[in-house]
Formats: C-alpha cells, sequence, structure tokens
C-alpha cells in the first residue's frame, strides 16, 4: 500500500506546556520529549502544531517554538497551575479550543494526531473522530503499571485514570512505547492489539550533553575541585526517590566518616506531583539523616547548565520507583557521567548494566550506599564506565527518534480504523 505523505501534525500535550522548564510541576521528560522530536521533525519538512492549556493570562495565542513548530495556548480552565487531578474537568473546554482551531482552516489541516499522555489521549480520540485522521499516541507513564510500583507513602492512580488509558489504548491506530518492556505492559496490562504497537526510543541531544571538562564545570557550579559528587536530577516526588540518595550517602557517611568533607549531594530540580504537599521534604530529610551539610538542593536548570552538573559528576543517581525511560540516565551518560539507576522500567534500556552504569535492585539504602561508595572509591571502574556511558548514549539521537516517528504516523495513516460504535470502560 503506498503511503500519504505527512506534512502537519496535531500533536496534543493538555496537561503541560512544551514552553516550561523541565524538572518542576509536571514539567519533564516528555516536555523534553515533545519539543525535541517536534524540532526535528520540522526539519525533516514535517509542520507541528502542538495544542497546550494556556496557564498565564499573558500568554500568546500562538508562540513559535522554532521554525516549522507552533504552540498553540489554549484556554481551559483557571491560568495559575491546576493540579493534574482536577484537569478531566477541563477536557470539554480544551477540546473544544482543539476542535475550534481546526475549524478556522479549510478542511484536512491535520495529517495525524499525536497524543501525549492519557488526558490528551482522551482529546485526542474526539478529534480522531471528527477529523477522520489517525490517533497516535504516547503514554509516557501508565496507571497500572505506577500502582505495581508504588512509593512508600504514594497514593496510587484513582480508577478513572486506569479507564481513561483503557479507552485510549483501544481508540488509538498506533501506540508509541519508549521500550520493549513499555510494549509488552501495553499489550499484557491494558490489552493493546501488538501489531498497533511501535517501539520507538526517546532519543537524546548529543549537541547539548557531550562531555566536556570535569574541573571548568565544578569550577562554573562553585564545586571543590577535589568533590565528590552524587548528583540527582529530576522532579522532587515520591515516584522518583530522591530520598534513596540521600538515605544512602548517609549510609556512606556512617560507615566512612573521612568522606564527610568532600562528598556533595547534589538534587536539581522542584517539587512535583505529591510532592507539593511537602515542598520542603529534602530539607528536612537532611537534617534529621545529618547530612545538611553535604546536601546541595538546586532549582530546575536550563540544559546547558544541566550539562555542566552532569559533567561535574562522580555518578547521576536515578533510584525511581518507575519509569518509562529515563531522559536524565542517557542525558548523563552523554556527558560521560555513570549512572546508578534503579532496575525498572526504560531504566533497563537506557542504562546498559555494567557497561555504561549500574542496574540496582530495590530500594534499600544500604545496597544504594554500596554501589555509590565504589564509584567515589574506584577511579578506574569508574573511567571505564564512562567511556561506556558515551559509547551508549552515542545510539540515541533525536533524529533517529523523529525518523521513526515519521514512518509510525505514515503507517498510521496507510491503515486508519474506524471509529468504533461504543468503547467498552
Amino acid at each position: 500500500m503506498r503511503r500519504r505523505r505527512v506534512d502537519r501534525v496535531a500533536t496534543i500535550s493538555m496537561h503541560t506546556s512544551p514552553l516550561e522548564q523541565p524538572g518542576t510541576g509536571d514539567a519533564g521528560g516528555m516536555n523534553v520529549y515533545i519539543v525535541e522530536s517536534a524540532k526535528r521533525l520540522a526539519q525533516l519538512g514535517v509542520e507541528v502544531e502542538i495544542f497546550t492549556r494556556a496557564t498565564a493570562r499573558d500568554l500568546p495565542p500562538v508562540a513559535e517554538l522554532a521554525p516549522g513548530v507552533l504552540v498553540r495556548h489554549l484556554t481551559a480552565g483557571p491560568y495559575e497551575e491546576l493540579d493534574r487531578g482536577d484537569m478531566p474537568g477541563q477536557l470539554c473546554a480544551f477540546l473544544s479550543g482543539v476542535l475550534r482551531t481546526e475549524a478556522m482552516y479549510d478542511p484536512g489541516r491535520y495529517d495525524v494526531i499525536h497524543s501525549h499522555y492519557w488526558l490528551s489521549g482522551q482529546v485526542g480520540w474526539l478529534a480522531k473522530e471528527r477529523w477522520g485522521v489517525p490517533l497516535v499516541h504516547t503514554m509516557h507513564t501508565m496507571a497500572k503499571v505506577k500502582n505495581q510500583l508504588l512509593a512508600h507513602g504514594d497514593k496510587p492512580e484513582p480508577q478513572a485514570r486506569v479507564v481513561g488509558e483503557e479507552q485510549v489504548v483501544e481508540i488509538a491506530d498506533r501506540l508509541v512505547a519508549n521500550t520493549t518492556d513499555e510494549a509488552r505492559e501495553l499489550i499484557d496490562l491494558y490489552g493493546a492489539a501488538e501489531e498497533r504497537v511501535a517501539v520507538v526510543n526517546p532519543g537524546v541531544n548529543l549537541t547539548v550533553f557531550q562531555p566536556a571538562s570535569q574541573t571548568i564545570a565544578r569550577r562554573r557550579l562553585r564545586l571543590p575541585r577535589d568533590a565528590r559528587v552524587l548528583l540527582f536530577v529530576g522532579r522532587i516526588q515520591p515516584l522518583k526517590a530522591p530520598d534513596v540518595l540521600l538515605r544512602a550517602a548517609s549510609r556512606m557517611l556512617i560507615d566512612d566518616p573521612s568522606l564527610r568533607g568532600r562528598l556533595v549531594v547534589a538534587c536539581v530540580g522542584g517539587p512535583s506531583g505529591n510532592g507539593l504537599a511537602r515542598p520542603s521534604i529534602l530539607t528536612e530529610l537532611a537534617a534529621e539523616l545529618g547530612i545538611s551539610d553535604v546536601v546541595r538542593l538546586v532549582p530546575p536548570a536550563p540544559q546547558a547548565e544541566l550539562a555542566d552538573w552532569y559533567r561535574a559528576a562522580d555518578v547521576t543517581v536515578v533510584p525511581s520507583h518507575s519509569e518509562s525511560f529515563g531522559l536524565v540516565a542517557l542525558e548523563s551518560q552523554a556527558c560521560g557521567t555513570p549512572v546508578a539507576a534503579a532496575a525498572v522500567g526504560g531504566l533497563r534500556t537506557a542504562v546498559r548494566d555494567g557497561v555504561s552504569g549500574v542496574l540496582v535492585d530495590g530500594h534499600d539504602s544500604d545496597a544504594w550506599a554500596s554501589v555509590l561508595r565504589r564509584f567515589v572509591t574506584s577511579p578506574r571502574w569508574r573511567d571505564s564506565l564512562s567511556t561506556g556511558a558515551r559509547a551508549h548514549a552515542a545510539g540515541f539521537g533525536w533524529q533517529a527518534t523523529s525518523a521513526h516517528l515519521l514512518e509510525v504516523y505514515a503507517d498510521a495513516v496507510a491503515h486508519l480504523r474506524p471509529v468504533p460504535v461504543a468503547i467498552s470502560s
């Protein structure tokens, strides 16, 4: 079957804007994914229009993110930060804005819809029905997976989300999974048809994230030249488990008090999700553990500064309870810094165990302390992993990701599925 060319994509990211700084609120790896893939698609000659919710009154209705990439801000609910749990109540308002935008143009403006996260998938479902174009959906995270791997004290995802995800899985023409593990979860947990699931690994910006002098990076960040730096990058919430790093660091200092004068535990990011209920939780935990003097809390950083943090670190620690991929791990490795990551989800793909970093089973602080201790006491081993990290990350570029996405779009257009009369819940 001859594939129709894809010229324009409607990307839907309702709950978080690609213009927001990753690392706080709801902005994270998904934001990076949308921005980077959209830019590369535009370079391939595909126009991308990203629909997102307006979070401030003074935002322009349309903003150019890059040549060929537009961001459309739609009014749906209050402008101030809206809790993700309240987002379903704004689905109708947001959908109305999406449909009104398309109605301003001649029919056939968009060739395909790509929705990100289940809320956007609900919008994409109805837009697909109205426009008669295929829906491609990327979950990024899944309620059933998160509920199987809950952090201590974290709340399970509500049943309404589970049902919403099941509906999107059933209606989507193609489901994009970040890894083969995620593809299997879609098939086994959600009953997705195997022929509609495509594995597309996310990428990394190999121009921004690349090796450079650790000494210079530490000087810019005002870190001691001889420090032993353990780095966490991400949103401060139970799911990401930054507390595991602090507890492991405490154990390291108990076992070897001589480390205290050189150890730096840097956490770059801001509170998000359930972490918003206790925004000072890491400060409190550091005080409770008696390690406030070695912990450095840093607000979310733009990519250029973030690259310096990776270069300055001896190891980047990713102890998440669940990750659909783990872009932080890939960014760190691209800078030549190996990773200690939880052996969960996409991290098993993002990190090559024993070559570019170490995968750790479970979240026991003693086990993590043992692994991290080796990073700061075995420089030759660490240097070997650093070499492996650079080589591993080099295989993940956004150009390849976007080229693969374009193939998925074309395939979805060629095999457009009709909307079922009724969707089971």
